[in-house]
């Protein structure tokens, strides 16, 4: 094998990740015959199933402020990915705290604790939500560059008190009587 097809093959920038998964043999079958169907293979069929599944998987449901209002995973697609883990955590336990794993609760908890997420938090009268102009400009960079610190906090490897800390700057700052708690 040629250095070149060695590096593509190590290449951690891969378009696709591997994933295993089980199948009795009828659906296995039913499948197969799909994807032979489409001309497709296994694998391109069931990421295309997944895809197509997304639109059928409610985020929420139900009346919102501005009347009906229901959010799929794919209308949310957008705001939840990102190429960088930190981001990533920070966009789901923002927007749908109640979907993070217990180990991204306790780097979410870790990263509240630290003081830098609510940075970028302002209240409108209901309920918080994120400025993403100075989540952007200021609390994800400084996320991303701290990323292995908190997460070894929240494991236990590192003590608390070794958290990086960060002052309100005082554009952002919110007045005591803004805190809906």
């Amino acid at each position: 094998m040629t250095d070149q097809k060695k590096a593509k093959k190590t290449s951690k920038l891969s378009r696709t990740q591997v994933v295993t998964i089980r199948f009795d043999p009828k659906l296995r079958y039913l499948i197969e015959l799909a994807a032979r169907k489409q001309r497709r293979t296994v694998s391109s069929f069931l990421e295309w199933v997944a895809e197509k599944s997304l639109d059928q998987v409610f985020l929420y449901e139900g009346t919102g402020y501005n009347g009906d209002h229901n959010v799929t995973i794919a209308d949310e697609a957008e705001n939840l990915w990102d190429v960088d883990d930190a981001e990533r955590l920070a966009r789901l336990a923002i927007r749908y705290p109640d979907l993070l794993t217990h180990e991204e609760q306790l780097i979410w908890k870790t990263i509240k604790d630290s003081g830098l997420i609510w940075e970028g938090v302002d209240w409108n009268g209901t309920r918080w939500v994120p400025n993403w102009a100075k989540l952007e400009q200021g609390v994800f960079p400084q996320l991303r560059d701290d990323w292995e610190t908190f997460k070894k906090v929240a494991s236990g490897e590192l003590p608390r008190d070794q958290l990086p800390r960060w002052e309100l700057p005082n554009q952002w700052a919110q007045k005591d009587d803004d805190i809906p708690f």
